[in-house]
């Protein structure tokens, strides 16, 4: 039987854990309610900036009337031979299967892309990590050259989550337009963790480029919570005092939907043509971004689950703890009592 110091040393260390569990699931509660009023706060401007274009593809002429090709090349439909594909993880741990499971995502889809180029972009330390591993890496500039393989890493974005804003979403925007507008890669697609709420979330894979109609998601894959998962998200919530409920938008959603249905003829200072092609790059970047935000606040949720969990857990290994504890101190006076009556009865 074990040493009732030992025990107890353990049962002092478990609680030492248990303390920084119950505080990082508070941190990461706190965190995810920012992370969901800052992706509401982007809501209005991305569903505005949509209806524009929308608004504006009626008005404009955006494929060619003879061969109907379209004039904006974020347009253009071409065989997919070479393909883009953007992983969304984490920089940290303790966040559960967040980051594992996005990656197997992102295995599927390469698996599923047997045969075509595929060029990776991590956002993330941990998918950064896994994918090092296992495809190589070309040096930063050279991703129109000579190919390293199959898959190969072609660009890494390491620290952002942690202090995200519009310009990092952009940037990675630009980039990707530049490479589809030169005819570097045929489609881009971005693995990610939608995040509606704590029990609504899924696993997906979205398409961004080509655009091929203006407000609706080319979803190609996508993982829902399982039914156990769900149960545990919500758990947490409700002890760390979390909504379960998605935040309601359809009051912002119907004033930016009246900008489209308006069947008045709006005035633009440039010609409406010239108004789409400058919006339709910024229409990207709002996607990325969308995708970036939503992760984020996926990945507070995940861990906030994680760390609720382990406190559970630590306070189930304390309860054994003392009982074994307890079993051990009865023993031990047992055994003392049968010496000394042992003794007494000898004398």
């Amino acid at each position: 039987m074990a040493n009732i110091l030992d025990i107890r040393r353990r049962i002092r260390s478990v609680r030492n854990t248990r303390q920084i569990t119950k505080a990082m699931k508070m941190v990461s509660a706190a965190r995810l309610r920012r992370a969901q009023e800052r992706a509401l706060a982007a809501r209005p401007y991305a569903r505005m900036l949509t209806n524009v274009l929308q608004s504006l593809v009626t008005r404009a002429e955006i494929y060619d009337p003879e061969t109907g090709e379209p004039h904006h090349p974020l347009l253009a439909q071409r065989e997919e031979n070479n393909v883009l594909l953007i992983v969304v993880t984490g920089d940290r741990g303790l966040c559960g299967a967040f980051n594992t499971n996005i990656l197997k995502t992102a295995m599927h889809f390469l698996e599923a892309k047997a045969g075509r180029n595929v060029d990776l972009e991590t956002i993330g330390r941990k998918g950064r990590d896994f994918l090092r591993r296992r495809f190589p890496t070309v040096e930063q500039g050279a991703a129109g050259e000579s190919r390293l393989g199959p898959v190969q890493i072609v660009a890494e974005m390491i620290g952002i989550l942690g202090k995200l804003s519009h310009e990092h979403a952009q940037e990675v925007a630009e980039h990707i337009i530049e490479r589809y507008t030169n005819g570097e890669i045929d489609s881009v697609y971005v693995a990610f963790n939608e995040f509606k709420s704590v029990i609504a979330q899924r696993l997906i894979v979205e398409q961004v480029l080509p655009i091929k109609e203006i407000g609706k998601a080319e979803i190609r894959a996508a993982e829902e919570l399982s039914e156990e998962e769900r149960k545990r998200a919500g758990e947490a919530a409700l002890s760390a005092g979390v909504s379960l409920q998605e935040v309601d938008t359809t009051a912002i959603d119907q004033r930016a939907a009246m900008f489209a249905a308006a069947t008045v003829d709006y005035i633009y200072e440039q010609s409406a043509v010239e108004l789409f092609n400058s919006l339709l790059p910024k229409y990207v970047g709002v996607q990325i971004f969308r995708a970036l935000l939503e992760s984020v606040a996926a990945e507070h949720a995940a861990r906030m689950t994680a760390m609720d969990s382990a406190t559970n857990n630590a306070s189930d290994m304390i309860d054994s703890l003392t009982l074994a504890m307890n079993r051990a101190r009865q023993a031990k006076i047992t055994k003392e009592i049968i010496e000394v009556v042992s003794g007494a009865a000898a004398l």
